[in-house]
């Protein structure tokens, strides 16, 4: 008896060992409001153990846990959906779903989603802007979450996820907030498409508008003295801080405080690019889109780098996670 006793607790703990907490997957925040926003999520495993408890947590903090706020939204697998309430207007908050089982807690990504500012939905399109040659144009890069309509934008934290998108969404870059406060919110080319990130009387620039800056520039005194052709303008488009160090005449990189004689404070916002959607290059890269696309799979925007001394042309994808300036119509 002491034998069959051993050999049934041995059994029992083997299958508790088995046990793992489930897998679970965040939902995008929509309906967003004043006080209110709707997510969820979806449970793909259960880990072994019946589902005890499932819903959103939700915080001003990166990592909400169940022990901030949260919904009880039923105890199976499968998709769900949460009504998050108690919110205060004009807050970033962070949500992620989570499932719990005997062995413990699983959480999916967090997403985060600002509520809305007033009872009207209004975008908060308080930038500051330059004036060059005829052309006024932001001197920041754009830092909104909602489109020029009211409705949020998606932010799409997961890279896998991103990589699928064929719909606008934006992501802040190493999907940190603190880094959208300086460098401004990266967005897909599917957001740019969607015409509806600029305020009345804006628009993303097209690549004409980009041609008659750099023409601009470059015909009246703005570009570098250590050049033959006094054509390279990086330097004049670019902010005095933040960019990476570069022992070359004419970059971004070499003698900083005598960049931005323009005004259009260019910053080193980095992208998310189509490769895993990881994200590169802050600190050494600003890329910009326009409203064009080159391809049926890209757009043709403009970069700057600290090695390089000319505004170039490129062709993302339209995958890509990049920075957005606007220009007054």
């Amino acid at each position: 008896m002491l034998a069959l006793s051993l050999v049934l607790l041995l059994t029992n703990c083997s299958k508790d060992d088995d046990f793992t907490i489930p897998l679970v997957e965040t939902n995008e925040v929509t309906e967003i409001t004043l006080t209110t926003a709707t997510s969820g999520g979806t449970i793909s495993s259960d880990g072994g153990a019946t589902v005890t408890e499932r819903g959103v947590c939700w915080s001003e903090n990166q990592n909400p846990t169940i022990a901030d706020n949260k919904t009880t939204d039923g105890k199976k697998e499968g998709s769900f959906t949460s009504i998050i309430t108690g919110l205060t207007a004009n807050i970033t908050y962070y949500v992620r779903a989570y499932a719990t089982n005997s062995k413990g807690t699983g959480y999916g990504s967090a997403i985060s989603f600002k509520t809305l500012g007033d009872e009207s939905g209004t975008v908060n399109y308080n930038f500051k802007t330059v004036k060059i040659g005829d052309q006024v144009w932001m001197a920041e890069n754009l830092n909104i979450t909602m489109y020029n309509d009211g409705k949020p934008i998606p932010n799409v934290t997961d890279p896998k996820e991103w990589d699928q998108l064929r719909k606008g969404a934006y992501c802040n870059y190493d999907n940190l907030e603190s880094n959208a406060e300086i460098y401004g919110r990266l967005y897909n080319w599917h957001a740019v498409n969607s015409g509806k990130l600029a305020p009345a009387g804006w628009h993303v620039p097209t690549p004409e508008d980009w041609d008659i800056l750099d023409k601009y520039l470059k015909d009246n005194g703005y570009g570098c003295d250590y050049s033959y052709t006094h054509e390279e303008i990086a330097q004049s488009l670019c902010a005095k801080t933040l960019w990476a160090s570069f022992d070359e005449h004419c970059t971004p990189g070499y003698e900083p405080e005598t960049n931005n004689s323009s005004g259009f404070t260019a910053l080193p916002g980095g992208l998310r690019n189509d490769n895993y959607s990881v994200f590169v290059n802050m600190g050494a890269y600003g890329g910009w889109w326009s409203s064009t696309e080159r391809t049926s799979g890209a757009a043709i925007g403009r970069e700057l780098q600290s090695h390089q001394s000319f505004l170039s042309d490129h062709g993302g994808p339209k995958e890509e996670g990049r920075s957005v300036r606007l220009i007054k119509d």
